[in-house]
């Protein structure tokens, strides 16, 4: 059994972070700080949900308790594939409400912030394409972890989430846009 902290996974995230956008700076001769703000907040949004997703909620004493790797529990694999089967069954309506809104609004951010950082992410299909894509990712690297479940649930709110985002970002343009023509 190995423990992972959060520390530790942050730690990590952030070396991999630098060394990337370092090489990038490099390779491209220059800096782009306002596209590297950008990506900054990306980052921050990456950290966030790798905090979420990946470590237990409850904290004790103050701490985020370590994310457990258990080579001999890894099967059989924990995955729902029936939407909504499981949803109601936490132990309260604050849990379930916890779940449902929580799975959606740590996705809010990626749909604003893809559109901005990617031209290419310009319509509602692709940004949806790209957050489902986020979390299906993510659903797969929670496989090996067995105190971690892949639910299709997570998937789908987390998909629902950077629509709402990516909603948010275009009323947010749009009014840019009135502004810039009165």
């Amino acid at each position: 059994m190995t423990a992972i902290s959060f520390m530790a996974g942050e730690l990590t995230l952030a070396a991999v972070w630098i060394l990337v956008r370092a090489a990038v700076c490099i390779r491209n001769r220059r800096a782009d700080w306002k596209r590297e703000a950008l990506l900054l907040l990306m980052y921050v949004n990456l950290a966030v949900l790798l905090r979420y997703v990946f470590y237990p909620m409850e904290k004790v004493n103050g701490h985020v308790q370590p994310l457990w790797f258990e080579p001999d529990a890894v099967f059989p694999l924990r995955v729902n594939l029936v939407p909504f089967v499981h949803i109601l069954e936490y132990d309260s309506l604050r849990d379930t409400l916890l779940n449902i809104i929580g799975n959606a609004a740590l996705f809010v951010p990626t749909g604003i912030i893809l559109p901005i950082l990617y031209k290419r992410l310009n319509s509602l299909r692709r940004v949806t394409a790209a957050g489902a894509g986020m979390s299906l990712a993510i659903e797969l690297m929670q496989l090996p972890f067995a105190v971690r479940a892949s639910d299709v649930d997570d998937l789908i709110l987390n998909t629902l989430g950077c629509v709402a985002g990516y909603g948010i970002y275009c009323v947010a343009r749009k009014r840019m846009h009135l502004k810039k023509d009165t």
